[in-house]
């Protein structure tokens, strides 16, 4: 019978002096490059508090119009667009409009920000078989890695806010959509390439004009995902001072208010349920038209 007393392990010693030497290094290194790093993502910030007041400050019926012809654009579903409508009305009416913004805020800039870097990097994995072979493994530990994780070294780099949490989502987040990108560009039939070839097409053409045309719909389904899953970080981000529908459910868990979590709960549901539908939609729609 396995006996973890007779395992090798390191001294308490020795196990406390390499813990310390990491905190140690990791806060020199946050005293002396924090101020920059956070004054490289000012521009993040402003965007962010920038598009917030958007949502906040534009009349709810504005929004309501915004967001439910978004769904029938997508879908071309008259009770998909209704259904939108409905949800976001009882949102507002149960008093949580405020928070759904800033919660929508989040979740569209973190997923633009996903987008802008995962599909880049997911063409130069399709296009490199040693790069596919080293962020391979690093989108393996982001994905498995336990999401409070992901705020210890934010925290400690940024302190709390706005941007520390939007860090910490689009990195809990951005794996889907880089696969996704990467390996929709790999199932492109070769014969499109072929003919692509035959007609002179660069390799910036190719990607343009035939590869990327082509991986849309998966690559559509690796932003469908990568919504989701910033939504189940939302409640991690309120933590550290992300306002929106997270504070209140990490209030009630607190303070054990039932009624607060469930109609805030409830509403990170919809809103998960309503960006599903429309870019499950649009997705479906795109394989149609392929």
């Amino acid at each position: 019978m396995f006996d973890s007393s007779t395992f090798p392990q390191l001294s308490a010693d020795t196990l406390r002096v390499i813990s310390r030497s990491i905190d140690r290094g990791y806060l020199s290194f946050s005293r002396e490059f924090g101020a920059s790093i956070e004054a490289f993502f000012d521009p993040l910030l402003y965007f962010l508090v920038w598009f917030e007041r958007i949502l906040l400050d534009s009349p709810w019926w504005i929004i309501l119009g915004a967001v439910s012809g978004v769904a029938y654009l997508a879908s071309r579903r008259w009770k998909l667009a209704l259904g939108v409508l409905v949800s976001l009305a009882v949102i507002g009416y149960l008093g949580m409009w405020d928070n759904t913004m800033r919660t929508m805020a989040m979740i569209l800039v973190s997923t633009l920000l996903s987008i802008l870097v995962g599909i880049p990097i997911g063409i130069f994995m399709s296009r490199s078989k040693r790069g596919q072979d080293v962020i391979l493994p690093i989108l393996d530990v982001m994905q498995t890695m336990p999401s409070f994780v992901y705020l210890i070294p934010v925290v400690m780099l940024l302190g709390i806010g706005k941007v520390p949490g939007l860090i910490a989502v689009v990195i809990y987040a951005i794996s889907p959509v880089i696969r996704l990108t990467n390996l929709g560009i790999r199932l492109v039939d070769k014969e499109a390439l072929e003919a692509a070839d035959a007609f002179g097409a660069s390799r910036f053409q190719k990607l343009m004009r035939v590869q990327l045309p082509l991986a849309l719909p998966t690559i559509m389904a690796g932003i469908n995902q990568t919504i989701m899953m910033a939504l189940a970080m939302v409640v991690i981000a309120s933590m550290i001072g992300v306002k929106g529908l997270g504070q209140p459910v990490l209030q009630a868990v607190t303070n054990q208010y039932f009624a607060l979590g469930l109609f805030n709960g409830a509403a990170v549901v919809v809103l998960a349920i309503i960006f599903d539908r429309i870019t499950q939609s649009f997705g479906m729609r795109l394989q149609r038209h392929r």
